[in-house]
């Protein structure tokens, strides 16, 4: 079960992802991203704080965008990833093709 909640913070939208991402939860995930590039905006956070779990289903989610973002211009930062998380990122080496940061503040400083 996942909750995507988006919120406008300034010059940038914040995207908290709250609980498991899996093959069924992915198309929330899904949704919501569609939504975020949709709406014209340029920078976005991710906040993977409450992020307990991400199946490769919720990570093909963030590669299918990948493109998207670089053509639309759009910077798309992921922050405060737990270990278990961060692993898988780094383990499908999306770690390399997405900015990461450890605080909100760092991913701030990277949009």
């Amino acid at each position: 079960m996942v909750d995507v909640k988006r919120i406008q913070e300034g010059s940038y939208d914040l995207i908290n992802i709250i609980g498991e991402v899996d093959a069924s939860s992915s198309i929330e995930l899904d949704n919501a991203m569609d939504e975020a590039v949709k709406s014209g905006h340029k920078s976005f956070l991710v906040d993977c704080s409450s992020l307990e779990y991400i199946s490769s289903a919720g990570l093909g989610v963030f590669m299918s965008y990948i493109e998207e973002f670089k053509k639309n211009d759009i910077t798309i930062v992921f922050y405060g990833l737990n270990e278990k998380v961060a692993n898988v990122f780094e383990i499908l080496g999306l770690d390399q093709l997405l900015i990461i940061r450890k605080t909100k503040e760092e991913a701030k400083e990277a949009l």
